[in-house]
């Protein structure tokens, strides 16, 4: 499972999360990210991240927090996951 870390400016630490799966929809891309390992773990919180800007070989990511492209987004999500489960 890959795992990517992110510096959070408030509290000044690290976090890490995992990948559990990635897409893209209207030329934006998204991640489908967890902070606990998928595999230790039965059940666990989601978060999606959007790709805000790619410069120096680095990516940025913000955490959606509009409520309607949540839902959205982790519907296509949803599918794409049941699709590979079969």
């Amino acid at each position: 499972m890959e795992k990517i870390s992110f510096f959070d400016e408030e509290s000044g630490e690290e976090q890490d999360f995992y990948i559990l799966s990635e897409t893209v929809i209207n030329q934006q891309s998204y991640l489908l990210v967890t902070d606990q390992d998928p595999d230790e773990q039965e059940e666990t919180d989601c978060y999606i991240m959007k790709k805000m800007a790619e410069s120096d070989g680095e990516i940025s990511y913000e955490f959606l927090e509009d409520q309607k492209t949540i839902d959205a987004v982790f519907a296509v999500f949803r599918e794409e996951l049941e699709d590979t489960e079969e």
